[in-house]
């Protein structure tokens, strides 16, 4: 997990928490009651803190759909029982700037093995020695995808990432933008994709946490609730070591146009 900032003083760390953790609580609570399409290759809320210099990361992102779409929708092929392996490689150029790369890959029965698709993801971020009370950083992410598995084949993304850690729990709200630059939502402009998470450490190599991915739909004006998208996570994190991240979930969908059952896994290793 992102080592951040504790809060000490009188009165201890854990009143603080609990007004932060009930704060981000209300956020994931809104935010349910309204959302648009998400891609379920990477499924992750991203923290501020960035690879270190000279390092590398290297991510696999596994994600098997339980419940999803059964037919083909506006040429893309169906989500139900579909497994998305996803390569992600980041290196740490600076103490405020990494890139990533990402290979997405799709298999189902009666397609086989596909690439789907790849992106490249630059982020900037403020400094951990600036000693800011939150942490700050800011994502675009850029890509390519199969029309055959988004209707989308050109996006860009560009993420704001604000986060902190106050003793034992940890917050992190990614206020996304989506922009299509071909396809089918080309005309629509920039769209609101915001993704959020709680964390709390229940010991050392344990962390329990709840993740939000929603979509709005376009910011000229918000989808109707039954064509948006949105999932909760419950998941947890284990702590394998320094050099390395365990991530496992179960994404539930809160509409009828959201893959309802989705596990996922995430293993990384810093190089």
């Amino acid at each position: 997990m992102p080592q951040l900032f504790a809060v000490t003083g009188a009165g201890g760390t854990f009143p603080r928490a609990c007004r932060a953790a009930c704060m981000v609580a209300l956020l994931l609570l809104f935010l349910t009651r309204a959302a648009r399409a998400q891609d379920n290759y990477e499924i992750q809320v991203y923290g501020s803190d960035l690879v270190p210099t000279g390092l590398t990361m290297v991510e696999l992102h596994s994600n098997f759909t339980f419940s999803g779409s059964a037919g083909i929708e506006q040429g893309v092929l169906p989500t139900n029982h579909a497994l998305h392996e996803t390569l992600e490689i980041t290196h740490g150029f600076t103490d405020w700037f990494e890139v990533g790369v990402y290979l997405f890959t799709s298999a189902r029965d009666g397609t086989g093995w596909q690439w789907v698709g790849d992106h490249i993801r630059p982020r900037l971020a403020i400094p951990e020695s600036w000693h800011w009370p939150v942490g700050l950083s800011l994502s675009q992410e850029i890509g390519y995808q199969r029309s055959a598995y988004s209707p989308d084949t050109w996006t860009w993304e560009i993420r704001p990432i604000i986060d902190q850690r106050l003793g034992r729990w940890y917050w992190s709200f990614n206020p996304t933008l989506e922009r299509s630059l071909r396809g089918a939502s080309s005309s629509s402009g920039f769209e609101f994709s915001p993704n959020a998470q709680v964390t709390f450490d229940v010991s050392r190599t344990i962390t329990g946490a709840l993740e939000y991915y929603g979509a709005y739909g376009p910011l000229s004006g918000f989808d109707p609730l039954a064509r948006t998208e949105q999932q909760l996570f419950p998941s947890i994190d284990v702590n394998f070591g320094p050099r390395w991240e365990f991530n496992t979930g179960v994404g539930f969908g809160l509409t009828n146009a959201t893959d309802r059952l989705i596990v996922k896994t995430i293993v990384g290793y810093r190089m």
